[in-house]
């Protein structure tokens, strides 16, 4: 049993078993404030009297009508008592709603009943309802409840089986809060409206800013991808070398390096005039500069898939030799991979070891996978849902053909095809358009789009730490409101001592009443 101060005696917490602290709150209050349970202040999951008759239209509430942030509902509906009074919960109002199954109550999820339909309303069975008694102000409860330090404290208690985990009533009842007199506890929800409506107008414009930061990396993609990002550039830096030139350079050094009569003929094919050029003609881009070059990826390096070594051969797995998977390449470099396979697994499966430099390609995923685009930092190899793209003739930049491939990645999403789920494979990846700059200007390109990266790099991390201040924000607020330091107390307030007092004297008819409705 806790020990209550402030000339409170004991003796009012006589039927509660055991007062649970969800923090140490110190036995100093305010002036005039008291420690109490809430099973002391309030009915805890009231029942609706069964003399209102059935037909009376009331207000029906979900779960999904419950914020995790405000005590207001989002959506309610109209049915009759007679439709719910059995199998759900009921409430009226002005009472408080706490949310009891596991996520809802670690979100916050919650509410002050209002704007009910004739003052009453039911709802779903996986709530408890607080009604508090001698008009003690039930925003004051529900902000109490809304602390974070509450939700962890509800979720150590947490009864049931996982995914079906609730908080017991014993808990709610049982839960110490401090109590300030009434109008004390009118200021503090007046303040707390008043600060954490800020905070929430701050919380929406930082919202604001991921969404810029992506619109502003796609310009800068946009930009630099279609030449406008370096046009003073092309202005000061004439090149001898045609990007006409360059290509055939490319095709000249592809065929040198060929190993096999199948792949020199693989690479004639995709230089002829008819496979060379993009049929559709648009990559979604305008005015490309004249001294640049469309073509097709398949021009521009081999692209090739890789295979998975028999899972069934423990042999095959735990080595040395780098093996990713499509859940892997996710718009990044790679230096290392979650996987390696061994010697006998390279040599038992179609894999290839892939140069440093190589441009994956997921080509599976109905999630954000399929698309999405990496850089090889090492040597690898590569499971048979991605494709490489090995530009090991040195003429065009990984990180400029990577950067083309994120402009891209909606529209190559859009190229998957098949009757299942949308894949690209190898050849649809060799079809894949692309626009191909002298490799002076894509590498003054790669350092402009890193630089102008690098800058939204700090942003976002500005952000998030903005962000994080935000949220630890509204808590300190709410920790400071319940010790009674967001302004002075005022010392002609009635004491809350005298609150319970009333409370004592109207809670057992109360009681009654609420026995007499089972």
């Amino acid at each position: 049993m806790t020990r209550m101060k402030n000339n409170q005696s004991a003796k009012s917490v006589q039927s509660v078993v055991k007062i649970r602290r969800t923090e140490p709150m110190g036995d100093e209050l305010p002036h005039g404030w008291v420690h109490t349970a809430l099973c002391e202040i309030a009915i805890i999951n009231p029942r609706h009297p069964t003399v209102i008759e059935h037909g009376l239209p009331i207000s029906f509430a979900r779960m999904t009508a419950l914020s995790e942030t405000a005590p207001g509902f989002r959506t309610l509906e109209d049915r009759t008592l007679g439709d719910v009074r059995k199998g759900f919960t009921h409430f009226a109002e002005g009472d408080v709603l706490f949310a009891k199954i596991t996520p809802c109550t670690e979100n916050g999820k919650g509410a002050v009943a209002r704007g009910l339909r004739n003052n009453l309303g039911c709802g779903t069975t996986e709530l408890h309802v607080i009604r508090p008694l001698g008009k003690v102000d039930p925003d004051y409860l529900y902000r109490f409840l809304s602390q974070s330090h509450i939700r962890r404290a509800a979720k150590e208690n947490f009864t049931g089986t996982a995914g079906q985990a609730r908080v017991p009533k014993g808990f709610i009842e049982t839960l110490e809060l401090p109590l300030p007199p009434l109008a004390e506890q009118r200021r503090i929800v007046a303040k707390l409206t008043e600060l954490l409506g800020k905070v929430d107008a701050s919380q929406l414009r930082l919202a604001k800013i991921p969404a810029l930061l992506k619109r502003f990396r796609q310009s800068v993609l946009a930009a630099a991808c279609s030449g406008r990002l370096t046009a003073n550039w092309r202005e000061e830096n004439s090149t001898t070398e045609t990007t006409k030139v360059l290509l055939a350079r490319i095709k000249e050094k592809r065929l040198a390096s060929a190993k096999t009569q199948k792949e020199k003929t693989q690479i004639e094919e995709v230089f002829d005039e008819r496979n060379l050029r993009d049929d559709e003609g648009d990559v979604g881009l305008t005015d490309i500069p004249g001294t640049w070059l469309g073509c097709r990826i398949g021009a521009i390096g081999a692209v090739c898939n890789g295979s998975t070594p028999s899972r069934k051969q423990p042999e095959f797995w735990d080595g040395t030799i780098p093996w990713v998977s499509s859940g892997e390449v996710r718009n990044n470099l790679i230096s290392e991979t979650r996987e390696r396979i061994t010697k006998a697994g390279y040599e038992g499966s179609s894999v290839r070891l892939l140069p440093r430099g190589s441009v994956l390609i997921a080509m599976i995923g109905e999630g954000k996978t399929r698309g999405q685009t990496a850089i090889l930092n090492i040597e690898a190899t590569i499971n048979q849902n991605v494709a490489a793209v090995v530009l090991d003739h040195g003429l065009v930049a990984s990180a400029y053909l990577w950067r083309w491939f994120q402009l891209q990645y909606e529209a190559t999403r859009e190229r998957g095809g098949g009757s299942g789920p949308q894949a690209l494979n190898c050849q649809r990846v060799r079809e894949l358009p692309f626009v191909l700059p002298s490799l002076p200007e894509q590498q003054e390109i790669v350092r402009r789009v890193e630089g102008l990266f690098a800058l939204a790099d700090q942003i976002e991390s500005r952000f998030e730490k903005a962000r994080a201040h935000v949220e630890k924000l509204t808590q300190s607020i709410l920790a400071k409101a319940f010790r009674g330091e967001l302004f002075p107390q005022d010392p002609k307030d009635e004491p809350a001592s005298a609150l319970l007092d009333r409370i004592r004297a109207e809670k057992e008819p109360e009681k009654a009443k609420q026995a007499g409705k089972k």
